[in-house]
């Protein structure tokens, strides 16, 4: 069956790092819309990150972020808003203050945390924006309106330990992910990428053995399992390899346009970026 929606995470798919779509995938993508085929992103990115890359690659459809929390096109369209109700943000946002754990907050599309920190300068530094120091008290001030909240560590085993505990505390609430090693997404309850995907095919009429999707972390495992046919990274953790269709090449080899070359377009050794062997 042909594809008709396409969807590609970001950090580690389509980017190495920033907001610079190579040549090659957007070449890649416009190739896609010319053909038909519906070019959407779906990230763990706020909004406002997303949105130079939609630029980018010169699409005006539905952008999936905040891992499903928002999908909104970028001209300002929402077409579907979750967000964590604001008691239980206040909680999560104090249970990481009795710890002492970095925690960052989104309400309003302002990237907000306690205070200018390694994590704080990390997570700018790889999304390209810049955020608020507000402190504590600030944090607290904007617990309405947010469709995520994130915490960042030190590392994997710091982040398996942390996510345990706040599955623990509030795992009957929230649903809690890992889009890297040393980053904890927390979303609300049902909501994922995977949520995102089959209610964006819904609204655009089409039927789910008609979607693709491609990805490389562990955010990505829902909707790389909700969609049709799924595209694994050459650079995805072997989970995520293990449930997918195709693997295709590594982000920094351009695998996002071989994926749609080949298992899009079905161009085979004509494809623009010939797949390896």
């Amino acid at each position: 069956m042909a594809v008709k929606l396409f969807v590609s995470d970001l950090d580690g798919t389509m980017l190495p790092d920033g907001n610079v779509v190579s040549a090659e995938n957007i070449a890649a993508v416009r190739r896609a819309t010319e053909a038909g085929v519906v070019v959407t992103i779906a990230t763990g990115r706020m909004f406002e990150a997303a949105l130079p890359v939609a630029q980018a690659l010169g699409v005006d459809v539905p952008i999936i972020s905040y891992n499903g929390g928002l999908i909104k096109s970028p001209s300002g369209r929402v077409y579907e808003e979750h967000t964590i109700d604001a008691a239980l943000a206040h909680d999560i946002i104090a249970f990481c203050q009795e710890r002492d754990w970095y925690i960052q907050t989104y309400s309003g599309g302002v990237l907000r945390y306690v205070e200018a920190c390694d994590e704080s300068r990390f997570y700018e530094n790889s999304q390209k924006l810049t955020g608020e120091a507000v402190g504590w008290d600030g944090m607290f001030a904007h617990t309405a309106g947010n469709c995520k909240l994130l915490l960042v560590t030190e590392g994997r085993d710091v982040t398996l330990v942390r996510s345990e505990a706040v599955l623990a505390a509030f795992g009957d609430r929230v649903d809690v992910t890992r889009s890297a090693d040393c980053l904890i997404e927390i979303v609300p309850k049902g909501i994922s990428k995977a949520s995102a995907l089959r209610s964006l095919a819904n609204k655009l009429g089409v039927a789910i053995e008609e979607t693709m999707a491609i990805g490389d972390a562990y955010n990505d495992l829902p909707m790389l399992k909700a969609a049709g046919k799924s595209v694994a990274m050459g650079n995805a953790f072997p989970e995520v390899k293990a449930v997918t269709d195709y693997e295709t090449l590594s982000c920094t080899e351009n695998g996002l346009a071989a994926a749609i070359y080949h298992y899009v377009l079905g161009m085979g050794a004509d494809a623009p970026v010939p797949m390896k062997g």
